[in-house]
């Protein structure tokens, strides 16, 4: 097995990266840094790195996503990186073509010198404007030294680098595979509709049964809907018997809505998009870039928008609004003006079951509130709980 990249090999990969016109913005975390390095040091490297990062402890990764990682070595985090990447990319080469800029995110859990309770890995994820792809590599441990591993990592960058920016075929990472492993890929590209939502140049996508509109048609689809905002990471029971408590109550049909921006979450890269949407095979999805309730008032005005006690209690909180009381009360003045109401479903919290009742909402955000009793509908599922059930132990050690 080689131990470190084959040199012709990475100066032809890089030669064609920097001779196809893309620009990058790339950050890794725990490995991967050797890729940066070896384009950086290579004459002409300004043509397609905009910015080469390391956010190497965990308040640096914290603070290039928006927000701290459920796990700092995983897909997830690596698609976060990528996609925070790519709305980087955009921000720095704004006279360049929207189509030719990629975000490059790796984190990679390396040998160190204590031992980890996890398995060794590395994700590396592209983002661009209309796709985005994961590569993943599970390393044995006790095969390879640290260098090795950081080898092994490099390569995987400048591969899917190479492969986003060239079409080329991997050429780099297969030869430092060792017996047995093999390089996990997964990728999504977008529907037109979707990636106008993701892209900003359109407001709102609807997924109709499976089929995607796109806007305006879509919001003609929703007149006399109510409206279930949520992450859906995933979807579960308690969701599914809210929703169908709402129909119930209002009669007509319920449409998920799902926006790929959110207070405080990191954005929603494609792949995450297909995973979410295709949770909902018969029912109708709204893709948004509303972040807040009052722009979801905006998109959806007259609309019955439910929520869990735990939302409304932030959808009272100042913080959410530059710790602005006045800003808040702006908001929710809009939402009532609207003609938005809210359908409020008890929360189990820390053990405690949260109701309308149980919170100190600001009086006019109480006022339009309506709330199904603990009697009628009580789940203690947490989406939060299945995703920290379905991960891999961490680096830690």
């Amino acid at each position: 097995m080689p131990t470190a990249i084959d040199a012709a090999a990475l100066r032809d990969t890089i030669a064609a990266i920097l001779g196809s016109g893309w620009q990058s913005v790339l950050v890794g975390t725990g490995g991967g840094s050797g890729a940066m390095a070896a384009l950086l040091q290579t004459p002409g490297a300004s043509r397609v790195v905009l910015e080469a990062a390391v956010p190497y402890c965990a308040a640096a990764l914290t603070e290039w996503l928006a927000a701290p990682p459920e796990q700092s070595c995983s897909s997830p985090t690596a698609r976060a990186m990528a996609m925070a990447a790519w709305q980087r990319a955009r921000r720095l080469a704004q006279e360049a073509e929207p189509q030719k800029l990629v975000g490059i995110g790796c984190t990679a859990s390396l040998a160190s010198d204590r031992p980890k309770r996890g398995a060794h890995r590395i994700h590396v994820a592209v983002q661009t404007a209309d796709r985005t792809s994961v590569a993943s590599l599970e390393l044995p441990k006790g095969a390879r030294s640290r260098p090795e591993e950081e080898s092994a990592a490099t390569a995987l960058v400048l591969d899917e680098l190479a492969v986003a920016t060239t079409g080329a075929k991997p050429r780099l990472a297969n030869p430092l595979l060792v017996e047995g492993e093999a390089v996990m890929r997964e990728s999504a590209a977008a529907p037109q509709a979707v990636a106008d939502v993701v892209c900003g140049r359109a407001e709102l996508a609807l997924c109709d049964h499976g089929t995607w509109l796109a806007a305006p048609r879509a919001a003609s689809e929703l007149a006399n809907s109510t409206l279930f905002p949520g992450a859906f990471n995933p979807l579960h029971e308690g969701h599914r018997q809210m929703a169908k408590l709402a129909a119930a109550r209002t009669g007509g049909r319920v449409v998920y809505e799902v926006a790929v921006v959110n207070v405080d979450k990191p954005p929603l890269d494609y792949l995450a998009i297909a995973q979410r949407v295709a949770q909902f095979p018969a029912a109708v999805v709204a893709l948004t870039r509303a972040a807040t309730f009052v722009e979801k008032a905006r998109l959806f005005p007259g609309s019955l928008l439910v929520v869990g006690a735990d939302t409304i209690q932030r959808i009272g909180e100042p913080r959410y609004y530059d710790h602005d009381p006045a800003a808040r009360n702006a908001a929710i003045a809009e939402i009532d003006r609207l003609g938005c109401r809210f359908l409020v479903f008890g929360r189990a919290t820390d053990g405690q079951f949260l109701a309308l009742a149980d919170l100190n909402l600001p009086p006019a955000l109480a006022a339009l509130c309506q709330e199904v009793p603990e009697a009628a509908f009580r789940s203690d599922a947490s989406s939060t709980a299945l995703r920290l059930e379905s991960m891999p132990p961490g680096p830690g050690g």
